[in-house]
């Protein structure tokens, strides 16, 4: 029987995230080649957490006939859940793994491991000693080759790519289940799912830092395709999906994509897939996208405008359009070709502003956009820091939200542009870069968020993930979603809805709404608005209280306990 290990290290992309509580569709692209050759082959999944959580899993790989490594950030990121693996970690864990065929794939295998931002890449032949191959193309590709060959992978081309998007259709449904050995399955597990490869801007070169265009023009995967693969994952338990493995949502299936760096929207397509995903996962907790590019929103916002309220209609609320504006800065847009102006990423702002600012069912506005901005680029100057600051400032100044401000260095990528330029300039602007994102964080993250989630607003499904202390944090599942810390330690892996009373610069306070004050804990007490710690001493001293008077009259301030009134139960 063919046994096979895939050892998920997690991806971070441009256009492809990968780190829990999300899997990529790598691990389920490779598991559906190998079940498409051998049915009854047997598939062991894990992730590089659950390895340094429990090496008496090594054992298992060794008794494999083939050890697939999924790796690779090329692009930085904060994560909470897990982390990737790093070119160090690899060679520790495998240099003492003979038997298997050992093959790495994913952007690692392409470009090398990225380590952070504003930092090189860590060159993929500092684990070569330790694979037999490094698959440069499409890792579902090479390994069903190399099955047909029977292992004879010097007769097998590592940088073969799919020639078309409906080749990994099968690929797709057939290993959808591998999802079910994923730790965070079912209720924590976010499934990511391609819509399309490739990049219209590639016909001009692309952005000088993206390693997208080198994939060329846009291959969309059929509708019938990503609708099948939904169902697959829906029927093995997936309720929580994102489209997110594409530059554009509001580009796919657009028209003459090879042939315009700005081809015109098809709201109908998106009409179409968004209703089917409806139908085949009609019981899905959430559905969210990432990618939309401002230059598109911006040249055709009637179409753009449809497209917006088609996703509001259909998706789960608290949804992210991350924008990728990297710079309002001419001179570096024009020597970096990025893909809008100032003036165009305002009005695509503006156009999601006015469709989806509206707050939904679980308390978080419906759809609104997130910024990229990216540091270290050609052109950049002092001056480039107070351009950006005064754009933001602007779209503050006038009314809109936003729900996120991802402020990142450059990896240079090898293939890029920006790789020969590397680090040089992220280096020479490093004060400014920490004093930037000091004054952002203070002077509009903050306000932002205290405007869209003012004290008093009720989320709901916060899913507890980790404790710091006292203190619990959680997230609601989807694109983005926003850190909650909750005073005290509450049960991990459960959802709760929450009150707001208080802001951080990136997150906020909440407690649990309703909050059962006969039982509740010290540290959440103190966090409600007005109380702290001598007056959460005086609660708990008179516990367990018989009605909403009693309640009151134990309180210093009668007008403190009417405000505390809106926040707890008595029982």
């Amino acid at each position: 029987m063919l046994k096979v290990s895939i050892l998920d290290g997690y991806v971070d992309e441009p256009t492809c995230l990968g780190v829990p509580p999300y899997i990529s569709p790598y691990p389920r692209y490779v598991a559906g080649a190998i079940w498409n050759f051998d049915k009854s082959a047997r598939i062991f999944y894990l992730t590089i957490d659950q390895l340094r959580n429990d090496m008496t899993l090594l054992p298992v790989l060794s008794k494999s006939d083939m050890v697939i490594v999924i790796a690779g950030m090329s692009v930085p990121g904060r994560y909470l859940s897990g982390f990737p693996v790093s070119p160090g970690e690899l060679v520790s864990l495998l240099s003492d793994i003979y038997q298997p065929l050992k093959i790495l794939c994913g952007p690692a295998a392409r470009y090398g491991f990225g380590i952070s931002g504003g930092k090189k890449i860590r060159e993929t032949r500092f684990v070569e000693a330790v694979f037999d191959l490094i698959v440069k193309g499409d890792c579902e590709t090479v390994v069903s080759e190399i099955l047909n060959n029977k292992y004879d992978i010097e007769n097998v081309n590592s940088s073969q790519f799919r020639k078309h998007a409906s080749d990994i259709g099968g690929f797709a449904v057939k290993g959808s289940s591998i999802i079910k050995q994923h730790p965070f399955y079912p209720s924590r597990l976010i499934t990511e799912i391609e819509t399309y490869r490739g990049c219209p801007r590639s016909i001009v070169g692309g952005c000088s830092f993206c390693s997208e265009p080198s994939k060329g023009p846009p291959d969309f995967r059929p509708i019938k395709d990503i609708l099948a693969e939904i169902q697959a994952l829906y029927t093995n338990g997936v309720r929580h999906f994102r489209l997110g493995n594409q530059p554009c949502i509001f580009s796919y299936m657009s028209k003459h994509a090879d042939e315009s760096e700005f081809p015109q929207p098809n709201p109908d397509a998106l009409e179409k897939l968004f209703k089917g995903i409806r139908n085949v996962a009609p019981n899905l907790k959430t559905l969210h996208i990432d990618n939309a590019n401002p230059g598109i929103l911006a040249r055709y916002p009637n179409e753009c405008r449809r497209i917006a309220k088609t996703i509001v209609k259909y998706h789960t609320s608290g949804d992210v359009a991350a924008f990728g504006v990297e710079s309002t800065d001419p001179v570096v847009i024009k020597k970096n070709n990025l893909k809008a102006s100032a003036e165009e990423a305002y009005r695509a702002i503006k156009l999601l502003n006015d469709v989806g600012s509206a707050t939904g069912y679980n308390g978080m506005p419906e759809l609104l956009p997130g910024l990229n901005f990216v540091f270290g680029l050609e052109g950049e100057t002092k001056d480039t820091y107070d351009l950006d600051y005064d754009f933001l400032k602007k779209i503050l100044d006038d009314g809109m939200l936003l729900r996120r401000i991802n402020l990142r260095q450059i990896i240079p990528i090898p293939g890029t542009r920006m790789f020969k330029t590397g680090n040089k300039i992220i280096s020479k602007h490093k004060r400014e870069f920490k004093r930037f994102k000091k004054k952002v964080s203070e002077n509009i993250e903050f306000p932002l968020l205290k405007k869209m989630l003012p004290e008093g607003t009720v989320l709901k499904d916060v899913l507890t993930e980790t404790y710091k202390g006292k203190l619990t944090f959680g997230r609601q599942m989807g694109s983005y979603p926003l850190l909650v810390g909750i005073p005290g330690v509450h049960p991990l892996h459960t959802t709760l809805n929450v009150k707001v009373t208080d802001h951080g610069y990136r997150s906020i306070t909440a407690v649990p709404f309703p909050l059962y004050i006969n039982n509740a804990q010290r540290e959440t007490i103190e966090a409600l608005p007005g109380i702290g710690k001598k007056r959460a001493i005086r609660i708990l001293a008179n516990r367990p209280y018989k009605n909403k008077e009693h309640f009151i009259n134990s309180l210093d301030d009668p007008l403190i306990g009417d405000k505390i009134l809106e926040h707890i139960s008595i029982k």
